[in-house]
């Protein structure tokens, strides 16, 4: 089965895709970012798929994107921060090389700015922010083979960090 070296997981704002892009880079690998697959599918951006069609569509053509993905894809892998609440999503993760990109909300809110190509940040975006992060934190790392801290990193400091664990981990 060929799988990606490895998969990034992490709430928004957490550098999934700046990093993933980065670490495949470094590593001469491809790199895929699962809500831009969702947006190829469907023809238009995240945040216009939430508003004419719904989170649950959105999340349907998520899975799809996931399982795909996962299946096919060899390089490194960027999930997008909610695709881990699908329970399916969860089950096909294990056994790859999963990384929990872990943000604080400081620097969450600060990365995401207010939130405007986001559409589950509508609102009070710092409040939205922790709630997803208080919900989802435990999920990712459920999944997550390791996690990497990003606060106060560049997405260089973090490239760096996992492509030393991916490469220590490569034994496994």
């Amino acid at each position: 089965m060929t799988r990606p070296r490895v998969v990034l997981v992490g709430s928004m704002g957490a550098g999934k895709t700046t990093v993933g892009g980065l670490l495949a880079s470094g590593l001469g690998l491809e790199f895929l970012d699962t809500d831009h697959l969702v947006e190829a599918s469907a023809g238009k951006p995240v945040a216009e798929i939430f508003v004419d069609d719904g989170e649950q569509h959105f999340r349907a053509l998520e899975r799809v994107a996931v399982a795909d993905a996962l299946r096919s894809h060899e390089g490194v892998l960027a999930l997008g921060g909610g695709a881990v609440l699908d329970g399916s999503t969860r089950e096909l993760l294990d056994g790859h090389r999963v990384v929990f990109l872990q943000v604080g909300l400081a620097d969450a809110a600060s990365r995401v700015g207010l939130g405007v190509s986001r559409p589950l940040l509508l609102g009070n975006v710092r409040g939205r922010i922790k709630q997803l992060l208080d919900e989802r934190t435990p999920i990712y790392t459920s999944v997550a083979r390791w996690t990497v801290a990003t606060d106060g990193l560049s997405a260089a400091e973090v490239a760096e960090k996992v492509r030393l664990l991916v490469q220590d981990g490569a034994h496994e």
